[in-house]
Order: C-alpha cells, then structure tokens, then sequence
C-alpha cells in the first residue's frame, strides 16, 4: 500500500455493495457510475492516489479533483476514476484496493466496463466470480460463455476470485468513442438488479449530442480529403 494511497472515511456498515469504474472502451464505467453519483447524490467520502497513475490533476469548475475517488450512499460504495490504468499496474492497483476494502463488510463488488463488438445493439454481457453471483445476473444480462476480459476489469475480478469476495462484472457492448448508450444500458441492468429507478435519458441526449459531433467530424475529414490542393500547398520535391 505505500504506492497506493487512499484517504477516505472508513465504510462503516454491513453488506456494502462497491460498484467499480475505469476508463476503457467506450469509457462505459466511468459514465455509468458519475451518472449515479450526480443523480442519485452520493457523498464523496475519499481519494485514492498513486506513482502508477499519470501525473495530472483533473479539474471541474475550477477545483481540483483526485482523479480516483470515492462515493458512498446508504449501503452502496463507488469507486470511479477518470485516469485510465496502465496494463503494467493493474495488479497494483487491484490488489491495493481490495486490501483497503478487506476490513469492511463487502457484499460484492460489481465491475462496470466496456467491451468492443461488431454489433450495433448495446446488450450488456455478465460474468462472475461464483455461482451465487453469476445467479444474481441471468435473466438480466447477457452471459458469456467463453473469452478473457483484458485491463483493470479483468484484473479486479481475478483478485476478487483469488480472495473469494463475492463479484460480478457488467460489460457494456461499445466502440472506442465514448458511448453514452452502452453506459445507459449497463445502467437498465442495475436498475433492474438494485432497484435505483435511475433515469437514462439524459445520457441518450448526450449520446445523440456525441453522435451529431462526431458526423460533424467525420463530413469536416472527407470534404478536407476532397478539396483540391492550391498551388501553394503541393508538395515540393527537390
């Protein structure tokens, strides 16, 4: 733990439920969760720093935010971060936290992340760590029979297999621009599983918004590909 520092509150209480997100594909989790954090008003009770994560600091109306932090509601914890973690570290990272986590009473831990299809749907796919988990999920999501989950996801759950804390992972079907309707339907999921009610529309409106720029993008690229070259902007060979 001296790599890894969290300063936060102790989580007092028993059966807490720690929902976990980190930027990946289609940044999924970290939309996900910051959805709930604003909507549902969660408390922000602590930080997490580190050597492994970038130097930065991130910034929001002026103040300066860790860029790991940590939430709490009632019996529900979220750990978001804004910081992708390197594949080098996650094993750091991972077992850091759950050494932070192992005092407390856990009920299970729930990774939310994104994984990359060819599919247009937006499905939600679940794995777990145990069949007690694994039961908490079918019928709501997707279950995948076969693959490996990559990066700090993947790591977290292994660690989470390896102590034996009870865990499942959402993974929302996504591209690699960031994909507010893939977080929106991990978010149905818990919706469905925990009862938060939690409206996705806004995040359909900022998908839809994302979306418009991106075209907007992409006509700018082709109608610059297209244009004919000045005299002055051809190439020079000497």
């Amino acid at each position: 733990m001296e790599d890894i520092k969290i300063h936060s509150l102790d989580l007092d209480g028993e059966d807490l439920t720690v929902f976990m997100g980190f930027p990946g594909s289609g940044l999924v989790g970290s939309i996900a969760l910051a959805h709930m954090v604003d909507v549902l008003e969660f408390t922000h009770i602590g930080n997490i720093t580190s050597k492994y994560f970038p130097a930065m600091a991130m910034m929001v109306n002026g103040v300066i935010n860790a860029p790991v932090r940590i939430y709490r509601k009632d019996s529900y914890v979220i750990l978001i971060s804004d910081v992708p973690v390197h594949p080098m570290i996650c094993y750091e990272i991972s077992n850091g936290i759950l050494d932070w986590l192992e005092p407390f009473s856990i009920k299970e831990v729930v990774v939310i992340a994104g994984i990359v299809t060819n599919e247009p749907e937006k499905r939600v796919f679940g794995v777990a760590t145990d069949n007690n988990s694994l039961e908490r999920i079918q019928g709501h999501a997707e279950i995948l029979p076969m693959g490996s989950i990559t990066g700090i996801a993947g790591s977290m759950l292994v660690e989470c297999k390896v102590n034996g804390t009870p865990s499942f992972g959402l993974l929302g079907e996504t591209i690699n621009n960031p994909d507010p309707r893939a977080a929106a339907s991990v978010i149905k999921i818990l919706n469905q599983i925990y009862g938060f009610n939690l409206d996705v529309e806004p995040l359909i409106e900022q998908a839809t918004e994302i979306e418009a720029a991106l075209q907007q993008m992409a006509e700018q690229v082709e109608q610059a590909e297209q244009a004919p070259l000045k005299k002055e902007q051809l190439p020079m060979y000497g």
